[in-house]
């Protein structure tokens, strides 16, 4: 009798642990569940989002230009588009700040393109802080507020650029569709690459005047996102669900 009180006293220590071992793991696996915007790794080093889960976010890159912004905010417009997500360079900006206002008024989300059009791998850090620090800077003086996405102005970055993005609290935002517009490669040309679109995309296009054929493909681009999913601003892409991230090495 005492020998079996003893081996089912631990059976049912043994039971109590596996159940403590269970919910423990059922535990980490739901906080790792509903962390909505993994910008570190595992490493805690950070990450580019380039594609998110809900939603479709098209994104307009303006670095430079007077002609092709306008037009483009009118296709916007009047296809009553609620969210798009432009990222406007510091010195466009600063010449712009009619544009800037009326992006604001529309109710798009505005991040930074740096404040010059530089490809951030060919600069030393206190060269990439202080064009970062420039854009945040004119954007502010414009009453754009709390500026949290940056775009590498060329969209070229590496670990070091990514380092110093999250140094400044900035998430660097790269795409997972390129429109192409920007080598005017035809309306339908540029209408056929967004055609592969699919939910939590975020799309690439430009308001710069070398895009000059963006204006009339986009009500058939609009058409197609508008098809297959909800569109949404970056922001809202990357915190109402999971987010796929890049790390440059």
């Amino acid at each position: 009798m005492n020998f079996f009180l003893t081996v089912s006293g631990r059976k049912v220590k043994q039971a109590i642990l596996i159940v403590i071992i269970s919910f423990f793991t059922a535990l980490f696996y739901f906080s790792q569940s509903i962390v909505q915007f993994p910008v570190l790794s595992a490493k805690e080093e950070p990450r580019a989002i380039y594609k998110g889960e809900n939603g479709i976010a098209l994104t307009f890159n303006i670095g430079w230009g007077d002609v092709q912004a306008e037009p483009i905010l009118q296709v916007l417009k009047k296809q009553k588009v609620q969210s798009a997500t432009f990222f406007l360079s510091g010195a466009w900006a600063e010449r712009h700040p009619e544009t800037v206002k009326d992006i604001q008024e529309m109710g798009y989300e505005i991040g930074s393109l740096g404040y010059a059009y530089e490809d951030y791998t060919e600069l030393e850090d206190d060269q990439i802080r202080r064009d970062i620090n420039r854009s945040l800077e004119v954007l502010k003086k414009l009453d754009v507020q709390e500026v949290e996405l940056l775009r590498s102005p060329t969209g070229h970055f590496d670990k070091r650029t990514l380092e110093i993005a999250d140094d400044m609290g900035l998430t660097m935002v790269h795409w997972s569709l390129n429109s192409q517009d920007w080598k005017n490669p035809g309306v339908q040309k540029i209408v056929k690459n967004v055609s592969k679109v699919k939910k939590g995309d975020i799309i690439l296009m430009h308001a710069s005047d070398a895009a000059t054929q963006t204006a009339k493909a986009l009500p058939e681009v609009l058409a197609l996102i508008q098809n297959k999913g909800e569109m949404v601003t970056v922001s809202h892409l990357i915190a109402n669900g999971k987010v796929k991230t890049t790390l440059i090495p």
